[in-house]
């Protein structure tokens, strides 16, 4: 029997294994003078922090209706919804771990059956595992897929019955799926691969109906999970052309692009952010 949720009614309002660190109150954005997605439904998994959480905003702020998924009351959404409550956005929760393909599909569900449809999907949801190949086990192997793959491929089928011509799926994926400069990042790298491969069989499948579907592969990015400051940051700065981590709204900023309708003639595409980490 599939995992039962529930999400609050879309309304108006007054105003991986890791563990992380406590989490400072996301930085609200003004509203967009444009709102180009004036009364879109979009849903970003894995959406409580960072990158997710960055994404979320920004979708509210260019008018969408906006639902995140978090896997776990431990990594709930509490200070995203309240600071996009207080700014007057509309956002709302519901819990989904990326590795259940149960809870995934029914979390789609419900927010469709809630909001009436879904426009926009932005399969942010995934973990890292850094281990020497010969040391990697199959079963971190496995988790590693069944949520930076799996759930990303069962929530992108999920969404698509319930999207109409003008439809958005956007994966967040990585820039170490052209380049992995570092050791122990097999698996990641390939997984990450393998969302751009996804990417370009979704565009051609979806294509007729006319969902677009592209990757955003972002380099390293200032978050609680990668921090700026933090004892791998200087390798990392070492690689980066402009000499800085990237922020998790500047990433947010580019997803607003292929969630757009300004993006018609957009599929398949990998999108880079990266500050030149590749070149």
């Amino acid at each position: 029997m599939e995992e039962q949720h529930t999400l609050s009614t879309f309304a108006p309002t007054d105003g991986g294994d890791e563990v992380a660190p406590a989490r400072a109150r996301p930085v609200v954005p003004p509203p967009s003078e444009d709102a180009r997605l004036r009364g879109k439904v979009a849903v970003v998994t894995g959406g409580s922090r960072g990158i997710g959480a960055a994404i979320a905003l920004r979708l509210a702020v260019e008018g969408a209706k906006v639902a995140v998924t978090y896997p776990h009351p431990d990594d709930g959404p509490e200070e995203l919804i309240a600071a996009a409550e207080s700014a007057g956005y509309q956002c709302r929760a519901v819990e989904a771990d990326n590795a259940d393909p149960a809870a995934v599909r029914a979390a789609i569900r419900t927010v469709a059956q809630t909001a009436g449809r879904i426009d926009i999907l932005v399969n942010n949801a995934g973990i890292i595992r850094r281990v020497p190949v010969d040391s990697l086990e199959l079963a971190d192997f496995d988790l590693l897929f069944a949520v930076n793959v799996r759930g990303a491929f069962v929530a992108s089928q999920e969404a698509a019955k319930y999207m109409n011509d003008g439809g958005r799926i956007i994966m967040i994926g990585s820039c170490v799926a052209d380049r992995m400069p570092f050791a122990g990042g097999t698996a990641y790298a390939m997984s990450k691969a393998a969302l751009a491969g996804m990417v370009r069989g979704l565009a051609r499948d979806l294509a007729p109906s006319g969902i677009m579907v592209n990757t955003i592969q972002p380099g390293p990015t200032d978050t609680d999970l990668n921090p700026a400051t933090g004892s791998e940051a200087p390798a990392q700065r070492l690689m980066l052309a402009v000499g800085r981590f990237g922020r998790a709204d500047e990433v947010a900023n580019l997803v607003a692009f292929p969630a757009s309708d300004e993006a018609a003639f957009i599929t398949g595409a990998s999108l880079n952010i990266y500050g030149g980490f590749n070149s």
